[in-house]
């Protein structure tokens, strides 16, 4: 323990969001938790016998945000390299593509990331050819802003021997499947371990400085390497910043497998284990084909595929995850879990706290399969912010009715099914306020949640998703993760008037949260603590 852990520290003078007290204006941390929640008055006993007072001068002390779902070398790349996100046009993005190749003349392979060619008048991805002048030749790695496809150049292909005979290569198409995983293999192997860690690092500060004291690092072999995710968790492990948890998506078939993945420092065979792709690129699993493509998206894994890994992981005593975003997807997931529950009784898959991330395209079976099985949805609200909408990429793909009952949190929420908030970075970008107020003034008015129960979601959420139940929330005993915010009035804000209007009165007891509604200013951080170490502060305050 270092020695600012051991300090014993009050903060005094704001707001404390606590259940503990839901008026409490102070909080003592000692040896890296909350020793002490409470008021004003009461602060004055602890004030001589601490190592240091903090005046919070009017600020919100929150817990720490943990995102349940990041690609944080991949995030850091999208910080440091090429970002196609803010492109307006394919013009202005192949503009981007020829600035970036200027100025980075010393890469091996240039990467980028973020383009969606649903957003632009042109309506399609750079072509090639387009790429090859744009970069003078050179290799470039561009995936879509899903990450499940990607477009690159000439010279990249032919780093990738057999490339044009793997599935899901196509001369004139963004490149998915198998395809897509060899490229993206080749690209990354070019990423020096100093790039990694320049990126690794961007990407926890971006973190840290947005009150995220918390990652769930989503990686495995077709995602990234071995390499990149020891060094990611070694480097969180010896540098201040956002604690990292690891999960490592590789099917497990018993006892030794389990082993390696606990050898490579993960928590659990989960994460992006796909079980299908994504909306945007065609690749999610459906029962109905796309409403804009002739077929039903891509299967990797069935039921009986994703029954066997659940119930190694359980007898291995390992939590077990998937990525499944389609109906036909989710519902192999559901399938599978059942089966493993029946052979190894459902006690233990319960307990076990099995996730399945995004989870877009529920029924209402589904979700009571989830809550029944004790499924964690690690969902991410601002992909309904950035593609739901009548008219939004959901509904090009899949028709306005059936984009309508996509992210159904309320309904999740009403069934039970527990849910742990995060962005899936860099497919959309680290903002945990951000992520609340998505799921609270969701594009679909009968999925919104209250602010307090998608802020639960993005703290204590993430981290019931690994396992605790003791943390993500400022109470005696728990760690002291917290957050301290510059927020204006505090509110107690329900989706709409049909939730009941008690609630919003100090009297029922419920600590208020920061005003979400779309357009106003959200809190600024001013200060992240990680286990009762400082791991970011605002300039200049």
């Amino acid at each position: 323990m270092t020695e600012s852990e051991h300090r014993t520290v009050l903060l005094r003078g704001g707001d404390v969001h606590s259940p503990a007290d839901p008026f409490a204006t102070a909080m003592v941390v000692e040896r890296g938790h909350v020793a002490w929640v409470g008021s004003e008055g009461a602060a004055d006993a602890f004030a001589s016998g601490v190592d240091e007072v903090v005046d919070l001068e009017g600020a919100l002390v929150t817990p720490a945000f943990t995102d349940a779902h990041v690609h944080t070398t991949a995030t850091g790349l999208a910080l440091t390299g090429l970002d196609l996100s803010g492109a307006r046009t394919l013009a202005e993005a192949l503009e981007r593509v020829r600035a970036h190749s200027a100025a980075r003349p010393a890469d091996k392979v240039l990467l980028g990331h973020g383009w969606d060619a649903a957003r632009w008048p042109e309506r399609r991805p750079p072509s090639r050819t387009e790429l090859d002048e744009a970069t003078g030749g050179r290799p470039l790695y561009l995936p879509r802003v899903d990450v499940h496809s990607a477009v690159v150049t000439t010279a990249l292909l032919d780093l990738v021997p057999g490339v044009t005979g793997l599935s899901g290569h196509h001369p004139d198409q963004p490149l998915t499947g198998a395809a897509h995983h060899a490229v993206r293999a080749a690209a990354h192997a070019a990423v020096t371990p100093g790039q990694r860690a320049e990126a690794q690092r961007a990407a926890l500060r971006r973190a840290a400085s947005l009150g995220i004291g918390t990652v769930h690092e989503c990686a495995g072999p077709e995602i990234s390497d071995e390499d990149d995710f020891t060094a990611l968790l070694a480097l969180a492990a010896e540098e201040p910043g956002p604690r990292v948890v690891g999960y490592w998506a590789e099917a497990v078939s018993g006892e030794k497998d389990a082993r390696r993945i606990r050898e490579l420092g993960a928590i659990g065979a989960a994460g992006d284990l796909f079980v299908d792709g994504s909306l945007g690129s065609h690749t999610a699993c459906l029962h109905e084909s796309y409403a804009d493509a002739a077929h039903t998206g891509t299967a990797h894994l069935d039921a009986a595929a994703v029954a066997a890994h659940v119930a190694a992981c359980t007898e291995a005593g390992l939590q077990a995850g998937f990525h499944a975003i389609g109906d036909a997807a989710v519902g192999a997931v559901v399938d599978g879990v059942r089966a493993a529950a029946e052979k190894v009784g459902l006690a233990r898959v319960r307990a076990a706290r099995h996730r399945v991330e995004h989870a877009e395209m529920l029924t209402p079976e589904t979700i009571a399969a989830f809550a029944e099985l004790g499924l964690t949805a690690s969902v991410q609200p601002a992909f309904d912010a950035a593609w739901g909408g009548e008219d939004g990429m959901y509904a090009e793909r899949l028709g306005a009715e059936r984009a309508r009952t996509l992210n159904p949190y309320a309904a999740m929420l009403r069934a039970g099914v527990p849910l742990a908030f995060g962005s899936d970075s860099p497919v959309t970008p680290l903002d945990p306020w951000g992520t609340v107020r998505a799921a609270a003034f969701h594009r679909t008015p009968e999925h919104r949640i209250s602010v307090r129960a998608g802020f639960t979601a993005h703290t204590r959420g993430g981290w019931r998703a690994t396992g605790r139940d003791d943390a993500g929330v400022l109470v005696p005993g728990a760690p002291a993760d917290y957050a301290v915010w510059r927020a204006d009035e505090l509110v107690v804000q329900a989706p709409d008037d049909r939730v009941a209007r008690w609630s919003t009165d100090p009297r029922s007891g419920t600590p208020g949260l920061p005003d979400l509604t779309p357009g106003a200013d959200l809190p600024v951080c001013l200060r992240t603590v990680v286990s009762g170490r400082t791991v970011f502060v605002r300039p200049n305050e």
